[in-house]
């Protein structure tokens, strides 16, 4: 087998490859050699069907089951020896002319075939200890978890019927249906809805409205539509809602104690307090973490230049750019109304894209050097996780894992890069500091808007997920050597 290299620029690569037809012919003789004892032909006694008449009824369809082979195999046989990595799955050229097939499948002609792929680019790793970064820390005080506690006892408090005019804070049952121009709308009906006033639940203006009503009151309400409300057809426009009070309750008196712990399934008041500090914990620590994640990948974005798969680029590009379109086919906006052009959003999501997949081979690079590895537990686990989300389709969900690697790659890919993360920060210099939860928050978003949005103001909204998760996809080709699926400049997803 030759191997010759047609193509080198850059990354990259072009590889002939030519089998000469007497090779050929030598495998496929082994593998009639190997059959002659197997099969039975008519006429003749089993091991006894001559070479020739064995040649002429399977040669052909044990030359194509070579060619097959060869193909299947010999690119990743190739690339190994040449001490390659393929970006994407190398893309095989064979001849497409039938006459020259048929050669090739008789074993007169050599088969040739071309490899046509890009190379990832070799990365030395720099020292991690120069990365400094400041984690903010948030206090959680007794009066925030008070405050939250009491934000649960109220969603669970009762109601009781009451005689008399509905105020603020009641909860009113009713029956409506939803007019626009006269006709009743999709998803604009309802009967026995639940709705406590002043909740903010429903569109401004509806609440305000029942204020007032009493039970068997029949009144039409007539409100706006806010002009980005998600449902196109409804966004802007004036609707009618004919109503009819079916019950008035007023709240019962909230009270924090065992006897409302015991009602949420919980043993005491203590405990209730417990798990929402920890959920408030929880919320605080994955905000801290994001901000900590962007200032690690934000270095080694400067630590690290160097020429990206073309390939890996435009396929992250083309995953934000649909995100992005579709986002803004959903809401009905252009980028005009966002103060940019199509122009400049799609130069910036492509500085995205690219620094998604060299931040993504980065960390794959330092994972793998650092002997980083997801175990079948924690697959497992995401796996359950993605269950959860989907109840009822649990056996279509697991048949998709089960018969697309790529669905595989893009659950393993996450997790392979927060525990990359996890090992840089046992390396780099990290600096806690004390801030109020206002200031955690305000600074996130401001984070956000300057770094981004100056340049191409829908990726606020409609790339958001991608920048949270800049390097999750963007890794697993490294692993894998080909091509994962979906994928932010949070992570290098």
């Amino acid at each position: 087998m030759q191997v010759i290299e047609t193509l080198a620029e850059g990354l990259k690569r072009e590889i002939k490859v030519v089998i000469p037809a007497k090779d050929m012919e030598v495998k496929m003789n082994e593998r009639l050699a190997d059959v002659k004892d197997k099969v039975r032909i008519n006429g003749f006694r089993p091991g006894k069907v001559p070479a020739a008449h064995l040649k002429k009824v399977y040669g052909k369809s044990i030359m194509a089951d070579l060619v097959n082979e060869i193909v299947r195999e010999q690119p990743t046989a190739i690339l190994a020896e040449r001490g390659e990595k393929s970006a994407t799955q190398p893309e095989i050229a064979m001849t497409e002319d039938k006459d020259e097939a048929e050669q090739i499948l008789a074993a007169q002609k050599d088969f040739e075939f071309t490899l046509s792929y890009e190379v990832l680019p070799p990365i030395e790793l720099k020292s991690s200890k120069g990365i400094k970064i400041t984690r903010e820390v948030v206090d959680i005080s007794e009066d925030e978890v008070n405050e939250q506690v009491l934000k649960v006892a109220e969603s669970a408090r009762s109601y009781e019927t009451k005689k008399g005019k509905a105020a603020n804070g009641d909860r009113i049952t009713m029956d409506y249906v939803g007019k626009v121009d006269g006709v009743a709308f999709d998803g604009g009906t309802d009967q026995g809805a639940e709705l406590v006033l002043g909740s903010g639940r429903f569109i401004p203006g509806f609440e305000d409205q029942l204020v007032g009503a009493k039970a068997g009151d029949e009144k039409t309400i007539t409100v706006t539509f806010p002009a980005d409300y998600p449902a196109k057809n409804l966004a802007g426009q004036e609707a009618t809602f004919d109503v009819t009070v079916k019950d008035v309750a007023a709240p019962a008196e909230v009270e924090i104690n065992d006897e409302l712990a015991k009602k949420l399934g919980l043993e005491s008041a203590d405990r209730l307090k417990e798990i929402v500090r920890g959920q408030i914990e929880s919320q605080y620590g994955s905000m801290t973490r994001q901000k900590v994640k962007r200032q690690i990948l934000d270095q080694l974005d400067e630590m690290y230049k160097f020429d990206t798969p073309a390939s890996l680029v435009d396929a992250e590009y083309n995953g934000i750019w649909n995100q992005v379109a579709n986002d803004l086919a959903q809401s009905g906006k252009t980028f005009e109304d966002e103060d940019t052009t199509e122009e400049e959003a799609r130069e910036e999501y492509k500085k995205l894209a690219e620094r998604r997949v060299r931040l993504g081979l980065v960390l794959s690079e330092i994972g793998e050097k650092a002997g980083v590895e997801v175990s079948e537990d924690e697959m497992q686990r995401a796996i359950y996780e993605q269950l959860r989300q989907y109840p009822g389709q649990e056996k279509q969900i697991l048949d998709f894992f089960r018969s697309q690697p790529g669905a595989a790659a893009s659950i393993r890919a996450p997790i392979f890069e927060e525990k990359v993360i996890d090992h840089l920060l046992t390396e780099i210099d990290v600096t806690d500091k004390k801030v109020t939860k206002e200031e955690l928050l305000a600074d996130e978003e401001g984070e956000a808007s300057d770094k981004e949005a100056k340049k191409a103001a829908p990726k606020k909204k409609a790339a958001a997920k991608a920048e949270a998760t800049e390097g999750e996809e963007a890794a697993a080709p490294k692993k894998k050597a080909a091509p994962k699926k979906k994928a932010s400049e949070d992570s290098a997803e």
